[in-house]
């Protein structure tokens, strides 16, 4: 029987863990991997074990960014491996140039923004590209109407009840010996808002003030900046309580070590929830659908007001949280075995089918 072969691209520093987690469970494939130099995605791509080839490069300059992205996407129709059927997350890149190779796409997606924002044009030219992919795979509180409304067939939609964070935080196994590496033991962890970005309209960061308020409450934080700008704000507080890295720092141990993890976008406040860690967004815009649904479960803690997030910290002070991974666990089984089904035969899968799926953690005594 011939090997399947399958492309990944990774295009941004939330794909490498995602897929590291996804493919970790899926036997009898070959996969061949392209990543774009975008901030951290390379060096998070090579911790994660992938052998990969660099194609194309993000930009900081917003409209350089918007030429960036048809650029990669030619590219990546030259330069692409041969193979099968392709994999993306959020990436019209892979799918359009998988389209122009004839080659079948299972994309990936949590994002439905355009449900609750007036977007860009970009934002919208993007969604009509994704929507070319064979296969959609998304969470079940997503919105598939901001598929179907592009055209895609409900038929060629699969959802899992979960969230897509929770399909690598399955794997995660803490190391006693990370905080040994920080001028704390105690801390939260400060990401900022994507400034920039097509999704967000917001041009003032709350970063300064959250710093300020987090420094009068005696709060120790790791700082995250996204680009170059970011790091400024860290300039007027000591080292020894606004801690920098000087380089990637693993994201799911400084949530799993950490007093909260704070974000002004959505994938690290996700994270740390599914792990049962203290979570909050300060996303300046409407949320996602999935964020919705953790911020109504009390999983995420969602306000733009800096005195309001640290009075919502306070509690968490102290507080050691035991792992529970088992619903993540179940999660990733899941959308492994669809994903399976789905290379097998991206036109018409069987999705009854398991084999090809490594379960790689028996079940517990109390069956689950």
């Amino acid at each position: 029987m011939r090997e399947t072969t399958a492309w990944l691209d990774l295009a941004s520093p939330s794909h490498p863990l995602f897929f590291e987690g996804l493919l970790a469970d899926i036997t009898d494939v070959r996969f061949r991997t392209s990543v774009r130099r975008k901030t951290e995605t390379a060096a998070l791509a090579r911790e994660a074990g992938f052998e990969f080839e660099l194609v194309g490069r993000d930009f900081d300059n917003v409209a350089l960014r918007t030429i960036g992205v048809p650029l990669r996407t030619v590219q990546l129709g030259f330069q692409a491996p041969s193979a099968d059927v392709s994999l993306s997350a959020r990436n019209a890149m892979c799918v359009l140039a998988s389209r122009a190779r004839g080659m079948p796409s299972i994309h990936f997606s949590d994002n439905d923004i355009t449900a609750y924002a007036e977007t860009p044009l970009v934002e919208r030219l993007f969604c009509r590209f994704r929507s070319y992919a064979t296969r959609h795979v998304v969470p079940s509180a997503f919105r598939t109407s901001e598929l179907t409304r592009w055209g895609v067939d409900p038929d060629r939609i699969h959802t899992y009840d979960g969230y897509k964070e929770d399909i690598y935080v399955a794997n995660f196994e803490p190391d006693e010996s990370f905080t040994e590496a920080l001028p704390f033991d105690r801390y939260v962890v400060v990401r900022p808002e994507a400034l920039g970005a097509a999704y967000v309209d917001e041009s003032e960061t709350l970063v300064p003030a959250l710093l300020r308020a987090l420094r009068d409450a005696g709060t120790n934080v790791v700082y995250l900046p996204r680009r170059p700008a970011d790091r400024p704000h860290a300039e007027p507080f000591d080292d020894d309580r606004v801690y920098v890295p000087d380089g990637a720092l693993n994201g799911l141990q400084l949530a799993w070590h950490s007093d909260g993890m704070l974000t002004g976008s959505g994938t690290m406040a996700r994270e740390a929830a599914c792990m049962g860690k203290p979570a909050v967004s300060f996303f300046p815009g409407p949320l996602l659908s999935v964020d919705r649904q953790m911020v109504a479960d009390g999983m995420v803690f969602h306000s733009r007001d800096p005195d309001e997030i640290v009075d919502h910290l306070a509690p968490a002070g102290g507080v050691e949280t035991e792992p529970d991974l088992d619903r993540s666990i179940r999660v990733r089984r899941e959308v492994s075995r669809l994903v399976r089904a789905l290379i097998d035969d991206p036109i018409d899968p069987d999705l009854d089918r398991t084999d090809g799926v490594l379960d790689e953690r028996p079940p517990r005594a109390d069956g689950r």
